[in-house]
């Protein structure tokens, strides 16, 4: 605590929020002032925040009291060090820390999405192993809308018009949004948030930041902390901003691409290259791995209902509908860019923006760890363009998805049992939920036909 209480000082820091990422990915948590913070080196909470859904609601009490203590007990919350940002758009000095979850015994605890990562990152480190990942995540801007009912509609852009047709790449398209844009810039700066380049995704007012390679926890705490400096900054501009999977009916869905790489933690050489410059098995077996595993840990890809409708054969699915994989093709799931040998890595395609990045990377990283741990053996890449059709070892809907999950042994073992049952049944809980709302579709097609 002594060198974050250096840092709250240095920046004159009068307030603090301390937050941990729930199984959504929301922040939970509380703000106190510094003193108070540095008094307690630490917060506690109930530990059933862990299984709120996006709703505030909870799973079902055999499922809640299956997991958690009858008694509701708290969790310790204590802080990172290594994870703490400035508040930039706050009225006062602020900074945002985040926090690991631990029992009273002093271990972390199984539900928290950071302790998944966590555990994951342990079996490399113990096999002298270190991933780098690489996220690109894309959002839309919107028009606010307080009418859930009501379709979403791009924002007014510089030139008092909205924006309409595709605009892939597009620079005068993005520079049309450069007030919130230099805004977003300006306060990841201030957070020293690892983002590059910024690129005019193709649907309407859609947008993606790449972030800069680097250590998984690092990078999903910088994507955790990045989501919220949009949706902030975008309310500086009075508009809206949206993570969700597929927000607008007939554009492309929103992703988060990761790359991913291996290097030998003493040399710091990419382990998915050899040394004449060829693809290592190593490399090879993560692949397969991937592709063997990716359908079984589809809900830490895809977690809510409206995630899969990125899923979509044909021309309203921009998502890739398989876990084929090879080099420089885009259709695939898991796309294999051109790049020197110490450079080697593999892009996963599947997962959508609306996921929790602490999950997601730790289903990615499992998925690659099995694989090579199994030597597993991959498909023959794919050359040419990947079929339309939906690949059938593939779940592509949240209820197949979440029973492959729950009963996948390996899964099971490697993530931890209290965890899998938590997540699972929280994404049972939000489904349900769902199906309790009708939709605009229903009303309009089988009011009066039925």
């Amino acid at each position: 605590m002594e060198k974050l209480s250096q840092w709250l000082k240095q920046h004159r820091i009068t307030e603090v929020e301390c937050v941990t990422p729930d199984q959504t990915g929301i922040s939970r948590g509380k703000i106190m002032p510094t003193n108070k913070f540095i008094a307690e080196k630490g917060i506690r909470l109930p530990e059933s925040v862990l299984l709120q859904t996006a709703t505030g609601d909870y799973p079902d009490d055999e499922a809640y009291y299956s997991i958690l203590d009858p008694a509701d007990i708290d969790m310790i919350l204590r802080p990172d060090e290594t994870a703490k940002f400035m508040v930039p758009w706050a009225d006062e000095p602020t900074a945002l820390v985040i926090h690991d979850c631990y029992d009273r015994m002093g271990s972390l605890i199984e539900l928290s999405p950071r302790a998944v990562l966590k555990k994951v990152l342990k079996l490399y480190d113990d096999q002298g192993l270190k991933p780098i990942v690489a996220p690109e995540v894309e959002f839309y801007l919107t028009q606010r809308c307080t009418d859930p009912d009501l379709p979403l509609e791009p924002p007014i852009g510089r030139s008092g018009r909205k924006e309409s047709g595709r605009q892939s790449f597009s620079i005068d398209a993005a520079n049309e949004f450069d007030p919130i844009i230099e805004d977003i810039y300006d306060w990841c700066e201030a957070q020293e948030l690892d983002i590059d380049t910024l690129i005019h995704e193709e649907g309407t007012a859609q947008l993606e930041f790449n972030f800069r390679h680097g250590e998984a926890l690092a990078l999903a705490d910088q994507v955790f902390v990045f989501k919220r400096t949009v949706r902030e900054a975008a309310l500086k501009h009075r508009i809206g901003a949206t993570f969700m999977a597929k927000p607008i009916t007939g554009e492309p869905g929103s992703s988060m691409h990761i790359h991913q790489s291996l290097l030998d933690k003493k040399t710091g050489r990419n382990l998915f290259s050899n040394e004449d410059g060829t693809a290592s098995k190593r490399f090879l077996a993560y692949i397969a791995g991937l592709q063997h595993y990716t359908p079984y840990l589809m809900p830490m890809f895809a977690p809510n209902v409206n995630s899969y409708r990125r899923y979509l054969p044909g021309a309203d699915g921009n998502a890739p509908v398989n876990i084929e994989w090879g080099e420089e093709n885009r259709t695939v799931g898991l796309r294999v860019p051109y790049a020197p040998p110490e450079a080697r890595r593999v892009e996963n395609r599947l997962p959508g923006a609306d996921t929790n990045p602490y999950l997601a990377f730790a289903a990615n990283l499992a998925c690659g760890y099995m694989g090579m741990m199994q030597d597993l053996k991959p498909r023959k890449p794919m050359q040419g363009r990947a079929g339309a059709e939906a690949d059938p070892d593939v779940p592509f809907n949240l209820e197949a998805a979440l029973d492959m999950m729950s009963e996948c042994e390996a899964v099971r073992e490697i993530l931890g049992p209290s965890f899998v049952d938590g997540f699972v049944a929280t994404r049972w809980a939000e489904y349900e939920g769902f199906k309790r709302v009708i939709s605009s579709w229903e009303r309009e097609y089988l009011l009066t036909t039925v």
